[in-house]
């Protein structure tokens, strides 16, 4: 026990009121303290490390925060058996009291009539969602499902609740990541102390979901619900959705039909039995809450719940129970609804509505936390003195003691931190059951109490200490008929295709990008260039600028090149052509991160992020814009070996590799034209060009020596199916894909990959059989031409069918497809 400012005790939990350390810090202390500082800084900093790779800290380019996400503590807050067994009765006591007052306010609403709960809490409130009265899920289905509660430990040694979680209850996946974090980076720890795993909490979730399903389903579907890849909590959902094998989807994926949700894959409809849901109750369906956006929400879910076809967890309008002013009628509710008292106490609450509650909160002279009475997503409001509330009844006052401590590895090193925890229970319909641990925060100087959790802090891993005669509990057997067999490539939602498919050819664009700035600088660098060279620079700044990579003005002139390398070094920083590349595949990337294991995200994250790091080091010189440029194709490199060697060759690397091959197939068709656009005379050092942009120079010297000629070059780059980075390649790769996504060996969009693959054959054979290739060879120019408005024609029909959904397009009197140019999603 220490004590602060105007001698206010101050409780730690490490230390004792006689200065002694508690028994359960000991062998922790010892296991960290052993460490040293030098140690220890390393251990947090590997954490943070880690937290990076995973995606915690959310440290890709394109993303612009000042706060790097939730740090974790490399000391983790230590909590008794006996303690959290006290904590574990109380949450799931107020867990089912929040439950049977929500039933109630649905129902039958004894509570309003008999005066045990104000109406003005109920009617007035943002979260009581007239919609769900009475029909908000299944028979025998709970409104509420998951429940979390912020408890502080007070003065005098008690736990009480700041705050009740009962709609987006964020946090687990955090907590369940701190502990993965923890395993790598403090094993000593772990194992001295040996807290309880949390594995089997996640199986017991698991198998809840399972039997909450509505009745007559045999291996349910659950889905988790996420508002989408820029909600502060993303990473926290792909986490649960892969802990609990759900199904990660947001609102463009569903679709109501015949009474079900369904969700759309590019195989059809997957019927949804459970959605758990972590979006706003209101925007889930624009047909029951037609405030809500236009574009949020699957017109139709509440319906398809209210006639038992679906079971949303937590139900809408479950948020009503995370009201502020509710904690001071909780005790009453208690013994009115189960008979019992109150285990878990709130801090003091007064709804100020409440007569003679303003003028008692304003006479003490404690601290006191002031928020909205009836929401309890919104934070702390400032405090300018409970005279000055113009409405006292919107308002709940808080008595706010001076939480206990706990050693901290904050920004400042280690320190005393006031700690708040997070604790979390699941139902099963018929019991609660409490993670064994929870998520707790260092309460930092600029960190909220109240209110929602937010998107950054330091975290710590809570350890409840395990006991040898601690019973372990689990999911019980399950009687479940066979699974069949699938291997379709199409069962992958359309957006998530869609999002693969631009990955890869944003990723091939950067590629592309970097080889072709590449290629100037490694002549640039020479100093004096012979008139060939310079032809060379004209005619690469060429396709740089049909490229989009640089402007009309940096073309190189009689004068020199000097506004040619400006333009490399702007277009190579983090706001130029290459920057932006970059940051696109980053945004990508984290809408498809459900889709990589961590390895995947790992290297793919720590190759872009030396790609960025170089770029932004490249107005150094040509030597270090060079370098930079290095490392975006070594960046494409990794991504294509991470995909070949980690991705079942299913529809998620299917898209991912069609998007690569449709890109690289377009830059192959731009540069030839470009390069072969010159008098016949001067075709050879174009010939040359393709090779070294085809990466194709070693195949064909080791084929014809030093010769070069135009039909053997062409046939290397344009139709040899063997050289993956010539056109045939990608021709048989998008022919092979899309025959396997559509499951039809006569599909008619493979076909027109065959179509192109024939002219380039022909293309090649025209010019063989020329009697001056060099002639011919400068002619073809229209003909690539038209073979890439093929190209892209075939990118468009995919889109309609695959990420659109929709019918071909047609032109009256035509029979053809007809679609502008692919555009950018």
């Amino acid at each position: 026990m220490r004590t602060a400012a105007g001698d206010t005790p101050v409780l730690d939990e490490m230390v004792d009121g006689n200065g002694q350390i508690r028994p359960h810090w000991r062998a922790l202390i010892g296991a960290v303290g052993g460490l040293g500082k030098p140690q220890l800084d390393e251990r947090a900093g590997r954490l943070a490390r880690a937290a990076e790779d995973e995606g915690v800290a959310s440290l890709l380019p394109g993303i612009t925060s000042t706060e790097t996400g939730w740090r974790c503590d490399p000391i983790p807050l230590p909590i008794t058996a006996r303690e959290f067994a006290a904590l574990e009765a109380g949450l799931t006591q107020r867990a089912r009291l929040l439950e049977a007052v929500l039933a109630d306010i649905y129902g039958p609403q004894h509570l309003l009539k008999e005066g045990l709960l104000p109406a003005a809490l109920v009617f007035a409130n943002p979260h009581f969602l007239r919609p769900g009265r009475h029909a908000t899920n299944p028979p025998h289905r709970p409104m509420l499902h998951l429940a979390g509660m912020d408890v502080i430990r007070c003065p005098d040694g008690i736990w009480r609740v700041v705050s009740d979680r009962t709609a987006m209850v964020s946090g687990l996946g955090y907590a369940l990541e701190n502990r993965r974090l923890m395993n790598q980076a403090m094993a000593e720890a772990l194992v001295v102390v040996k807290p309880r795993a949390l594995s089997s909490f996640f199986e017991l979730w698991q198998e809840s979901l399972q039997r909450l399903a509505p009745h007559g389903r045999t291996a349910p579907a659950v889905a988790l619900l996420s508002p989408g890849h820029m909600q502060p909590h993303w990473f926290e959902h792909v986490v649960l959705g892969r802990e609990i094998s759900a199904a990660l989807v947001e609102a463009g994926d569903l679709t109501v039909r015949g009474g079900g949700l369904y969700l759309k894959t590019l195989a059809g409809l997957q019927q949804v039995d459970v959605l758990l849901n972590r979006a706003e109750a209101a925007q889930l369906d624009p047909m029951e809450f037609p405030a809500a956006q236009a574009t949020a929400g699957v017109p139709g879910l509440l319906d398809a719940a209210r006639h038992g076809a679906l079971t949303v967890l937590n139900a809408p309008g479950a948020g009503l129970a995370e009201s502020p002013a509710l904690m001071a009628f909780l005790p009453a509710l208690c013994r009115r609804l189960l008979g019992e008292e109150l285990l878990l106490e709130s801090l003091e609450t007064h709804w100020l509505s409440t007569p003679g509650a303003r003028d008692a909160v304003a006479a003490s002279g404690d601290d006191w936390l002031l928020r909205p009475a009836t929401d309890g997503a919104a934070g702390a409001l400032p405090m300018p003195g409970i005279e000055a509330a113009a409405r006292p009844g919107n308002l709940a006052a808080t008595r706010w003691p001076i939480g206990s401590q706990a050693p901290s590895f904050g920004r400042k090193g280690l320190a005393p931190m006031p700690v708040m925890l997070r604790l979390f229970a699941i139902s099963d319909g018929e019991d609660w059951h409490a993670l064994p641990g929870g998520f707790a925060r260092a309460l930092e100087a600029d960190h909220p109490v109240s209110g929602r959790l937010p998107q950054y802090g330091l975290s710590k891993d809570v350890w409840v200490l395990a006991e040898d005669e601690a019973p372990l509990r689990g999911p019980g057997p399950q009687a479940l008929p066979p699974l069949p067999i699938r291997r379709s490539a199409g069962a992958l939602p359309s957006r998530v295709a869609d999002n693969l498919f631009w990955l890869g050819r944003y990723v091939e664009r950067l590629d592309r990008a970097a080889r072709l700035i590449r290629a100037v600088l490694a002549r640039l660098r020479r100093g004096s260039a012979l008139p060939h060279e310079s032809a060379e620079v004209l005619a690469l700044a060429r396709c740089l600028r049909d490229a989009g990579l640089i402007g009309e003005e940096a073309m190189p002139t009689l004068a020199g090149a000097t506004g040619l390398v400006g333009a490399l070094g702007r277009a190579a920083s983090p706001e130029g052509a290459v920057g932006q590349l970059q940051s696109r595949v980053a945004g990508l990337a984290g809408m498809v991160r459900d889709r990589l294991t961590a390895d995947m995200h790992a290297a793919f994250t720590h190759a872009l992020r030396k790609a960025r790091a170089a770029g932004e080091a490249a107005p150094g010189g040509l030597d270090m814009l060079s370098r930079a440029m290095v490392a975006n194709m070594r960046f494409a490199t990794v991504l294509a070996g991470v995909a070949a060697e980690n991705m079942v060759r299913g529809g998620a690397w299917l898209f991912l590799d069609l998007g690569r091959r449709v890109e690289r197939g377009q830059s192959v068709l731009a540069e030839i034209e470009v390069l072969l656009k010159v008098p016949p005379a001067r075709v050879e050092p174009g010939l040359k060009l393709i090779l070294e942009l085809c990466d194709s120079v070693i195949t064909y010297r080791s084929r014809y020596l030093a010769v070069v000629q135009p039909a053997p070059v062409l046939d290397l780059v344009l139709a040899d199916p063997s050289n993956p980075r010539g056109l045939a390649f990608q021709l048989a790769a998008i022919q092979t894909a899309l025959t396997e996504v559509s499951g039809d060996a006569e599909d008619d969009l493979a076909e027109e990959a065959a179509t192109l693959t024939r002219q380039a054959d022909a293309l090649v054979h025209d010019v063989l059989g020329a009697h001056d290739q060099p002639v011919a060879a400068a002619a073809l120019p229209p003909r690539l031409t038209a073979m890439a408005e093929t190209l892209r024609a075939l990118s468009d029909a995919m889109t309609r069918r695959y990420f659109a959904l929709l019918p071909p397009a047609r032109a009256l009197g035509l029979d053809e497809a007809t679609e502008p140019a692919d555009v950018l999603p």
